[in-house]
Formats: structure tokens, sequence, C-alpha cells
């Protein structure tokens, strides 16, 4: 073999079943950029900014379920997507992310660019490492590959030099090697779980995206409903449990510990799977457990069992496998008189809930075309009139209970959820969301705060006519910083202060119709009753990505702005 090392990686990426890049290049990159031309199933998603890169390959990964390749710049370019693949890495999304340098033989330089790439990365990722060598190049992507595929999976990063890649490369090509983490525990361990459970008078589960990963979710239906048992979301952001099922509770709390305490402490037998316990920012430092309760752990993530609290059963195992053996023999465990009792339980959920919704739906109702809009107004619209299959990535934040509300998420692999903490990812994951359901409509809800984070992604959508079909939802604010310092407050008992400033976007007024028309998307604003539905169906019926840029109510003072001094 002649080749070069930038043609033998391309080599490697096909035989792994790479379809797409999604990247921003740099000039250390351009030998192998120049390479991707000759390689015309290797489609490469040009984007602007390296963040953007990042949480392309963040949509695709979680929509197409296999590890996405990324592609940034040296030093300045990893700078800029660290909080992009933090948030990758807090969700556990496979992503194998290569970064170029000028070449080994320029290290002892100090150059321009020069930084330790390695340990820059290493942080935020779950392996960090540079090709030193030709004659490791293949052999090191594969471990990279594999590494981040993995449970836990993750982001990767690997800094291919450029004279690597320019040397020739003689190592042979072919598909890396997956490990199978098909386990299931020992027979005794299985039955002493569902022995518990059977015990149990109040089971309450706490389920993350290990199950989705796993395709676990059937499995976890039936177990929950033998038992009747609660299920929450904890640290979830795809679809574990139908949001319409009588048992789905919703996710615990995403900020404060004091919140999700009453949920930890309502179960005498705590079942969590796929996910850690609990994800606040604020968590709760004491016990979190009710008195004389147990609990149960199913992960591929050995870490995360009893990481911060206790486990009383805590089994490294594949969560499909596992929740079907448990389930198998709390069958025959669970008497006539607790099977009838998990179904009278079923039933009540399923009325409870049924009237809870339908109070909110009247009190949305009830608010008629007021204006400014209350986003529910704009998803009573939507919700009849999106395509069935439609794929939709939330990151709403605060207007997400309007938005599953009216479109409860119900269906396998139509439903993914912001995760991590970063803002910004709905503009740019829908580009690989979409990528990854070619033919389908993908939907991206995002905050106003959170587009002008990654608003350059409209341009990526356009370059490549990927039809994303983007909502922004802009209430003029920062409006889940307002909620979480409400709670501060009210903490600290503290009353009657207004919002601070710096929460208002309201001055100048963000006009996201016309960003995206500067962007080569088209757009429209919304922001009376009578405007919903054309420019629903217009969004729609459009052959191309398109924005809708819906003005809200919101808590702003723009006639403050200017007017104190550094405001």
């Amino acid at each position: 073999m002649t080749r070069t090392g930038r043609y033998a990686i391309l080599e490697q990426f096909v035989a792994d079943g790479v379809t797409h890049i999604f990247g921003n290049p740099g000039t250390v990159e351009q030998g192998f950029l120049d390479a991707l031309g000759d390689f015309p199933s290797l489609h490469y998603i040009l984007t602007l900014q390296e963040s953007i890169a990042i949480m392309a390959a963040d949509g695709y990964a979680r929509a197409a379920k296999r590890p996405a390749i990324a592609q940034i710049h040296s030093s300045p370019g990893l700078g800029n997507a660290i909080g992009a693949i933090y948030q990758a890495q807090r969700g556990h999304a496979p992503i194998v992310i290569i970064g170029g340098d000028a070449g080994i033989k320029y290290q002892a330089m100090d150059a321009q660019m020069a930084a330790d790439l390695v340990s820059m990365a290493k942080p935020v990722t779950k392996w960090s490492t540079m090709v030193q060598h030709p004659s490791s190049l293949l052999r090191t992507l594969r471990r990279a590959y594999k590494i981040a595929a993995t449970p836990p999976m993750g982001p990767v990063y690997v800094c291919l030099p450029q004279d690597v890649m320019d040397e020739v490369s003689t190592e042979s090509v072919f598909p890396t090697s997956l490990p199978v983490t098909y386990s299931l525990p020992a027979p005794e361990l299985v039955e002493q779980a569902a022995t518990m459970l059977a015990e149990a008078e109040r089971p309450t589960f706490y389920v993350g995206d290990g199950v989705a990963w796993a395709g676990a979710q059937p499995e976890l239906q039936r177990l929950a409903e033998l038992l009747g048992a609660d299920v929450w979301g904890s640290d979830a952001g795809e679809l574990n449990l139908p949001y319409t099922h009588p048992l789905w509770r919703g996710q615990t709390g995403h900020m404060f510990g004091p919140q999700s305490l009453p949920i930890a402490q309502a179960g005498d037998v705590n079942f969590v799977v796929g996910t850690y316990i609990f994800p606040e920012v604020f968590p709760e430092l004491g016990d979190i457990w009710a008195a004389g309760a147990r609990t149960i752990h199913v992960d591929l993530n050995a870490y995360e069992i009893a990481k911060n609290h206790p486990v009383d059963l805590g089994l490294v195992a594949d969560p499909k496998l596992t929740l079907a053996a448990i389930a198998d023999l709390l069958e025959g465990k669970l008497s006539q008189a607790q099977k009838a009792a998990a179904r009278a339980k079923l039933e009540q959920a399923g009325a409870a809930k049924a009237a809870q919704v339908e109070k909110e739906k009247a009190a949305d109702r009830a608010r008629g075309d007021a204006t400014p809009l209350h986003f529910s107004r704009l998803v009573m619209e939507l919700a009849p009139r999106l395509p069935a299959d439609t794929v939709l990535f939330d990151e709403g934040l605060t207007s997400s209970p309007d938005l599953t509300r009216w479109l409860p998420p119900t269906t396998v692999g139509q439903f993914l959820q912001t995760r991590g903490g970063s803002l910004g990812v709905a503009l740019a994951s829908g580009i690989g969301v979409q990528v990854a359901n070619h033919g389908k409509t993908v939907l991206a809800v995002s905050g106003d705060g959170g587009a002008m984070y990654t608003i350059q992604s409209l341009w990526s959508a356009a370059r490549h006519n990927l039809p994303v079909k983007y909502i922004v939802c802009n209430n003029r604010s920062y409006r889940l910083l307002q909620a979480n310092i409400s709670q501060y407050w009210s903490e600290q008992g503290v009353t009657d202060r207004p919002f601070p400033l710096s929460f208002d976007l309201s001055k100048p007024d963000l006009q996201f119709a016309e960003m995206a028309k500067a962007l080569g998307v088209a757009g429209r604003r919304v922001q009376t009753a009578e405007e919903i539905v054309p420019a629903v169906e217009e969004m729609l019926a459009h052959n191309g990505p398109f924005l809708l840029d819906v003005v809200l109510e919101g808590n702003v003072h723009p006639e403050l702005i200017g007017v104190r001094c550094g405001q």
C-alpha cells in the first residue's frame, strides 16, 4: 500500500459504516479534507463553529443509535468545542472527535496554535489521545471508536498531526471490533431482585437513557405494569416510557435537590435502571431514601451504581435482558391480590393523569387568543397538523411542559430532549437528527436564549438542504434563570425583588425570522393567534428548513434597559 494516512483514515471510516462527518475546517486539516473529495460515500456536513459540529454529531448519534464522527480544528477549535463536548460527555453520546495539529515535528517550537490538546480534551472526554506515528494511526482510530461505542458511551478525542497523516500508512483496514455487553446477572441475583420487588408496597422506578440505548422500553413497561410502580425519568433525554402511560410521572428535578426529595422518599423499594441518582445542579447532600427503603440499581455503567447514595443490590448488566429476567420471575411471585392491586393502581393512575391533563388543557383554552401568546396556543394548532412520524427535539425548557402536553411523546425514536446543561442544543442537534431521519419531518424547539448560542446552525441546514422545522420560543428573556432565582429567593426568604436586567433579552428585539432569512432559511414571526395556522401550514409545506419565531409572554422591562447605570 502506498496511500497516505489521510486516505487510510477515510478508508477506516468507510469500513465502520460511517456516512457523515460533522465538521469545521482548519488549515492543519487541509490534506484530510482534500482527500475527502475522493470518497463520495462520505458526506461532510459543514458547520460554522466547532461547538455546532459537536452538537450536530451528538444529535446524529442519539437519533441513529450509533457513533458519530466530528472533525474540528486544533487549539482554538478545540477550545470552542469544549462546552459542547462536555454536553456530550454528560449525555453519554458516542462521538469520535478528530482534531488537527500542525505536526509532531513542530511541537518543540511552541509555535502559533501550539497547545497540549490531549490535556485540554481529557476532562470532557472518555478518552483523549494523539497519534504519534503512522504505524498506529488506524489502530488508534479503531480503539477510539470502540471506546466511544462501549457502555458507558461517551465522546473521545483523537489528535491527528498533519505530518502523521501525510506519511505513508501500511496498516490494514478492517471494521472495528465492538465488545458484546448483553450480560445477565447470575440467577440468584435476579431472584433476589424479583423477591425485593415482590415484597414492595410502594415500588418506585427511576429510569434513564441506558434503557433507550438497550432497547429495553417494552421490558420496562411490562415490569412497571406488573407492580403498578410509578416511573420517573432521571437525567433522561430519550423516550423510555410513553408520556401518556398511566405510570409515567415525569422527570425528577433538574436544578434543586429539595424538589426531588419527596419523590425519592415515596418508595419502599427503589428500582434504578440506566441512569444515576440524582441529576440536579444543587443536589440534596443528606440521605434521600425513606427510612428502611431498599434500592436496586441496574446499569452497564458501574461508576454510577451507589455513586452518591446506598444501593442494596447493584447489578452491572444489560437493562433489556435483566428487566425481562426479573419480570419473568416476578410473574410467579406475585399473588393474585397483588396483581389485582397493580391493575387497580394502573387504572387509577390513568384516570388521575387524564383528569390532570384535561385540567391543564382547559386552562390553556381559557387563555383564548390573548397576546402576548402563551406557547400552548401555538402547540394546540401545531399538534394535529404534524405528520405522524415527526421526530421532535425538545429544548423548549420552560416551554417544554406546554409542548409535551399537546404533543406527548409516545413512539420510540421520535423524541429527544436536551441533556447535559448547555444551551443552544436544539438548533445544532436538529441537523444531526435530520441526517439520521432522511425523509421524515424533524421539529427542533428552542428557547430564544439558546438559539443565540448556535444561530449559525441555520446556515448549515440551508447549505445541505436539511428540511428541519425550527420553532424559537421567544419570551425575550432567560426565563429559566428567572425561575431559578425565584427558587433561590424563596430559600433565602427574599421577597419583592425584580428580576435582574441581565436576564432580560427584550432590547434590542431579537428578530429570529430575519436572522434565519439572512442565513438562507425561510422564516416567519408569529405574534398573534390569527397568525398561527397560516404560519404552521407554511412551515410544514415548505420544501426546506423553516423557522417560526413565536413571540411569547415574558417578564421583561425594556423601558429600564439603558436607564439604570450599567444596564
